[in-house]
Order: C-alpha cells, then structure tokens, then sequence
C-alpha cells in the first residue's frame, strides 16, 4: 500500500492519462475497504506526507533544537565556521529534500478520497483533526482541501462509513476540480418520463432519501411518501431490467457497484452503448389514491408521459374513444395548438398503441381525421390543463397507477394473466381482455414470496379466521419476482 501510495502522490497528475491515478486510488481505497486494519495506517501516511517542513528548519537549526547553547550532547556550536559550512551545505541538500507542490496537493486529494469513506481509530481522530485545522486555509489551494477534508470528515462521523470504494466519477469529482468550491462536489442527471433530466448535486454521503429530497425542490414536487415516486437505476448487464433504489442506502455506493459489476463481467463503460452507462430515472412507483388530490402539476405531468408509456406497451385497457380523447390531449401537450402542417401520420405513429396502427390504410385516414378534430378542439389549452383532463379520463379504469405484470398461473384453466398490484390489493386480470378475474385485499394475504421461477401467494379463505387457506403459484423470471415482493411488501407498509 505504501508504494501505491507513493506512485500516486509521486507522478504529477496529467489530464490525458488522469485513469492511471483513478486505478492506483481505488485500489488503496480497495484495500483499505477490505482490510480495515490498515484504514489507520494509510490516515497516518497521509498525515505524514502532507505536512511540510518549515522553510527556515536546516539541519543547523535541527542540531541546535537538540544540542542548544549549553552542548548537552557534546556539540560545539561556538565554532562560526563550522556553522557556516553547515549551513550552505544544508541549503543545497534542502533544495532537493523539499518535494515539490503537487506532491502535497495530490496527498491531499487521496486524503479528500479517504474521508468519506472511513474513519480512523479513535486515537489518531485528534490528530487527524488537528491536521486539518492547521492546514486548513481558503486563501490556497491546499488549503482548500483542507476545509473540504474537515467538511467530509464530520458528514462521515456522523453518517457512518461507505459500504464501497469510490467510483470512477467520484474520484475525477476529487481529482479535476477542487471540491471546496461546491457544497455537493458530484452532480449527475436524473432523467424524468416527459423527455426532460435534472442535474442533481450530491457528495459521498448523500443517501438516496436526501437527493430525492434536493431533486424534489429543484423541480417542485411531494415528498416520495405522498408523490410515491421512487428513483430507478438501470441494470449494468440488462437493457429491459431497471432497480429500484432503497431510500437508505448512499448514492455514491449505488455507483460504485454498479461499476463493478460491468468491470466483473469485462465490459466497457465507455462503449457506446447507452444500457451500459449508469442511468437514473425518476418515475412513480406507488400509486396512493389517498393523497392524489394534493398532486403538483409537476407530478400530473410525469404521470401523463409514464401511463401513456404503459398504454403504448398494452399495459392498459383501452377503448379506440377513449384512446383518441387520450392521443389528442397528449398531442397538445406535446405539440401545442394543432397547426395543418403538423404530420398527422407521425404523430398517430407516436401516440398511439399498436393494435390502432397496424390497421387499413383507409380506417388508418379516418383515424387520423377524428385525431386532428378533437386536436383542433383543444386549441388554447395550456399543459397544466391537459395534463388534468388527462388524468381525470385515466383513472376511469379500476386499475389506474397498478403495477402489471406477466405471469404463467400454475392453477386453474388460466395459462397466462396479468398480475395488478396497486394500494387495493393483489388482482389478476385476464391476459387478453384486461378483464378483473379475482382480486383479494392485503388483509387476506397470509403471505407471499418467491422460490427460483415460482412466485407463490397464500390467501385465507375465512374473513375472521385464517385456518382455511388457498395458494396461488405463478411462473416468473427472477427479477419479477423479486420487484413483486417488494412492491406488495411496500403497500402494506405504505397503507
């Protein structure tokens, strides 16, 4: 470790090769994470390295701290020549003794680095904060590292320690530009279902309930309790798998094993491929009937764009008046007033489910008419307005905001169905028609979970008693099973 150490501290940094001192600081960081016997160790290196030899202190004056005038160690320091040989031979040595000035201020990255992973024992916390509070100085560059040092050093105290070393956009935030400049030294987009991102700040001990918290202020929205948006994370081997994010647990952590897993599997975060990129997205998760009369307009808005994302995907039962009332209010949230150059076909192209555009060329034109006329009658209307008319035709469907989802029954004569789970309960519809088949409320759910490909639910017959019970088994993929659970487990905590 110490002479990982030195090669970082020890090569200046160039911006060209900046990977090479992002590997060496996350493989100290690594074995400091997995060994944490040696967090202290690598504290006090740091400590040692980026504390500068006072400029006046030449072996003449180290001789006279320890012989002084009295010679109590048998030193003659009466003889002026002898001083005076000392002392020019002293300047030449300390010209190459003292390192130069990236040294210390790279010491004092991989410092920053470490503070907001791990603590030191407690017997070496004083010095480390006496350290700093020499150092620590806004009037230079070093010093303010410093500060940011004391900063991430009291949000670690107080917050606990990371589970994972830092990521490769968490140390560049470190290594290319001073961190004392911002409050939140990392920032990244949040990208939202109507088409928009949100450049969100944060540091190595935000948890994801306190960047919610920040990405709700900037774009105006409920707290997640009542709003039931949650933050999603794409998977770094899927395209058609997204996570979503515990509330408690650290962003940076987030990314960090994310990260590992594409260097696991040997892939390339900077192919091109977008699936292969960390991506977060913030869309609704739990709908909560109890608290949507309090909706802000941003959250109508992003509600809008995600249920038209399941209309287009059929995951909605959908009547071809009902689908042209929803088109036409999408279009002039879209577009805006119906202008006669608009591409009609385009736009019938874009909003509209499959099973309407795989028609006739002729039913296809008598479509797009009946779209342009209910268009053209929306003419003025502003996008907080459509967005409420939009939502007030939605939940006319009992299972508006339900998550749905794909299942082979293991019971019955249903091969396949819909599972819907919304603050209700747990329903299945019919796989064609959308059709309600039985639903059960949460009350009478015994239990539920999931074994490899089989996801089971045990529902007790009896209103008051439990002794009489039917199990429920479905096919799923992993994934599936493992979202189901939680989101059911999440509604009974919520309701």
């Amino acid at each position: 470790m110490f002479k990982t150490c030195q090669l970082f501290i020890g090569v200046p940094m160039d911006s060209q090769s900046i990977d090479y001192h992002v590997t060496l600081a996350q493989n100290i960081l690594q074995m400091c994470m997995t060994h944490p016997v040696l967090q202290s160790e690598l504290y006090c290196q740091l400590i040692k390295q980026t504390t500068k030899r006072p400029k006046n202190m030449n072996m003449a004056n180290v001789q006279n701290l320890f012989c002084g005038g009295s010679s109590w160690f048998g030193c003659d320091v009466s003889s002026t020549s002898t001083s005076t040989s000392l002392s020019s031979s002293d300047q030449s040595v300390d010209a190459l003794r003292i390192p130069p000035h990236t040294v210390f201020l790279q010491g004092w990255q991989l410092l920053a680095l470490c503070t907001t992973l791990f603590l030191p024992k407690q017997k070496y916390q004083w010095f480390l904060k006496t350290h700093l509070q020499r150092n620590a100085d806004p009037r230079n560059e070093i010093g303010k590292y410093g500060v940011f040092c004391q900063r991430s050093l009291e949000r670690t105290m107080h917050c606990g320690g990371r589970e994972s070393r830092p990521s490769r956009m968490e140390v560049l935030s470190i290594l290319l530009r001073n961190p004392y400049h911002h409050s939140l030294p990392i920032s990244i987009p949040v990208h939202l279902l109507n088409g928009t991102y949100e450049v969100v700040g944060f540091d190595g001990q935000t948890t994801v309930r306190e960047f919610i918290q920040t990405l709700n202020q900037q774009i105006g929205m409920r707290d997640v309790k009542y709003s039931g948006f949650a933050l999603f994370t794409n998977d770094p081997s899927s395209k058609d798998i997204e996570h979503c994010l515990q509330l408690n647990i650290k962003l940076c952590d987030v990314i960090s094993k994310w990260e590992k897993v594409i260097a696991d599997q040997g892939l390339t975060a900077s192919k091109p491929d977008s699936h292969k990129t960390i991506r977060l997205v913030y869309k609704n998760r739990l709908s909560l009937k109890g608290h949507s009369k309090l909706e802000t307009d941003k959250e109508k808005v992003l509600l809008v764009y995600q249920l038209h994302e399941n209309i287009l995907a059929g995951r909605y039962a959908i009547s071809k008046e009902v689908m042209l009332e929803l088109t036409s209010l999408m279009c002039q949230i879209e577009y805006g007033d119906y202008k006669p150059a608009s591409k009609n076909s385009m736009v019938l192209d874009k909003f509209c489910p499959k099973r309407y555009k795989d028609i006739p060329i002729e039913k296809k034109i008598t479509l797009e008419h009946k779209l342009v006329t209910k268009w053209s009658g929306l003419s003025g209307r502003s996008l907080a307005e459509c967005s409420r008319l939009y939502l007030a035709v939605a939940r006319k469907w009992p299972f508006f905001g339900a998550q749905l989802f794909v299942a082979k029954c293991k019971y019955g004569h249903h091969n396949q169905a819909w599972i819907a789970i919304n603050d209700d309960g747990f329903s299945i519809l019919d796989y064609n028609s959308m059709e309600l088949v039985e639903s059960h409320d949460y009350k009478s759910i015994v239990t539920f979970g999931g074994c490899r490909d089989d996801f089971m639910i045990v529902i007790s017959k009896g209103e008051e008693t439990k002794t009489s019970t039917v199990k429920l088994i479905f096919t799923m993929s992993t994934p599936k099973i493992l979202e189901i659970t939680v989101l059911m487990a999440n509604y009974i905590n919520a309701i």
